[in-house]
């Protein structure tokens, strides 16, 4: 039987036709743009490769976009199919059983198919980005650490790919709070790959989590030669580089990567829409005019509004319909996603009737000036935002907006409480200490107010 590039036996014509279905993978976890053309160039040297079906089955199921699904269920009926008439291994047969899941909306028996797989092929490097994909929607920190580190030692500098690991390893370094380990694992995969995207991503995030703003902005720009090369996830690259901007309040930079480079391609990809809607409301939190660019952003939202696929997905919906003046639309999609039945969305849905109908809620509440109501909704169930997934950085877009609210409701404690809690997890900020100096002003703290002001305007200069 052959075998791919790491020693898993594959159900194949050839070798010729592993070879190409290796080079999809690789194209896949470059975020390369002809990762479509290499998976036709798989079908090209076998038709019926059981794997190559999983495989356009799972890229499907990655658009996380209904309109999708139907392509994603005739891969799946290929890929069995294909199984049933070759011979599929234990290890194929696994993966499609894993699409099947995926295509029922059960992301955690999925996730539970691809974690045993790895158990059994600690080098099936698909079977481990897929599991790094759904535990980071799945808001499962620990796991996205772990996953890499129960397969770690069977790899090493000589085994192909080692890099791209190397990078999973880091993100979820990161995301589970252990920033100096992240920050060296990332950066050796960029070592390893200058075009690791992942991995440009993975100290990215460390740099933001420790308020290194400017380290960031040169980091993110002395490698965009090389990240730019890839598909749609290079707009995600730059919108962190203009997150760096926005933490040190040059704002027009922002914008001018909002217009020239994230935003630039109107796609309605859901990490596309994700970057620009939070950079908005980011924006327009800090009293920056964004003029009409809401309007196309509420647009895709009502468009989508009826996904119901992730709930990450369909919070920020709920935040561009708000913004964009489609109130009513945003009120029914709220209370759609509090009566969401498990029917192809068995993870999601009591994800969706939770805390996704109560950030949902709560997105309306602050845009009509009801912050005590955002605050009643929100503060009990903070924790719970982690729950529809996305990164720390992501979702600090609704930990910003609790802070906002507990200021505008009358509630400083609260606020000086939540801040607190948020210096502590990163001294750096500078919007922290703006936002400390106005809580501790309503308390009337004068000297701690105009010390926080202090420390804002040092880390501003710095």
């Amino acid at each position: 039987m052959p075998k791919d590039c790491r020693g898993l036996e594959m159900t194949a014509a050839s070798d010729t036709a592993v070879e190409a279905y290796d080079l999809t993978i690789r194209a896949y976890l470059a975020f390369a743009r002809d990762t479509g053309d290499r998976l036709k160039a798989a079908y090209a040297a076998d038709a019926d490769m059981p794997m190559s079906h999983c495989l356009k089955g799972y890229f499907f199921q990655l658009f996380s976009n209904p309109a999708l699904h139907p392509k994603a269920d005739q891969a799946l009926a290929q890929a069995q199919s294909a199984a049933d008439a070759r011979g599929a291994n234990t290890r194929e047969r696994t993966h499609i059983a894993a699409l099947a899941a995926w295509r029922a909306g059960d992301l955690r028996k999925a996730t539970a198919l691809w974690e045993a797989i790895l158990i059994e092929h600690p080098r099936d490097i698909l079977a481990l980005k897929l599991g790094h994909f759904t535990h980071f929607y799945l808001g499962d920190a620990a796991e996205l650490r772990d996953s890499v580190a129960r397969v770690l030692p069977c790899w090493s500098e000589s085994t192909p790919d080692y890099g791209y690991v190397l990078a999973m390893r880091a993100f979820g370094l990161e995301e589970a709070g252990d920033y100096a380990e992240a920050e060296k694992a990332g950066r050796r995969s960029v070592e390893i790959n200058r075009e690791d995207s992942w991995g440009v991503h993975a100290v990215a995030h460390v740099l933001e989590m420790q308020g290194r703003a400017k380290e960031g902005i040169a980091w993110v720009a002395d490698l965009r030669p090389s990240w730019s090369k890839a598909n749609n996830f290079r707009f995600h690259v730059s919108w962190h580089q203009a997150l760096f901007h926005f933490e040190r309040e040059e704002y027009g930079e922002a914008l001018a990567l909002y217009d020239g480079e994230f935003r630039a391609e109107r796609t309605d990809d859901i990490l596309d829409l994700s970057n620009a809607i939070a950079m908005l409301w980011r924006l327009e939190d800090e009293g920056v005019s964004v003029g009409g660019r809401w309007d196309e952003l509420a647009a895709i939202a009502e468009r989508r509004s009826d996904d119901r696929v992730l709930a990450f997905a369909d919070a920020h919906f709920a935040m561009a319909l708000a913004a964009g003046g489609r109130a009513e639309r945003a009120a029914a999609m709220a209370q759609a996603m509090s009566a969401a039945k498990a029917g192809g969305r068995v993870t999601e849905a009591p994800i969706l009737r939770g805390i996704g109908a109560a950030l949902a809620g709560a997105i309306l509440a602050f845009r009509r000036g009801d912050f005590a109501a955002v605050v009643e909704r929100l503060y009990p169930r903070r924790h719970e935002v982690r729950d529809i997934g996305g990164s720390r950085a992501q979702r600090d877009v609704f930990a910003r907006l609790l802070i906002r609210a507990a200021l505008a409701a009358g509630r400083p404690k609260l606020a000086r409480a939540l801040l607190a809690e948020r210096a502590a997890r990163n001294p750096n900020s500078a919007w922290t200490w703006k936002r400390s100096a106005d809580a501790l002003a309503a308390l009337g703290d004068a000297a701690g107010a105009a010390a926080a002001r202090a420390r804002a305007a040092r880390l501003l200069a710095a």
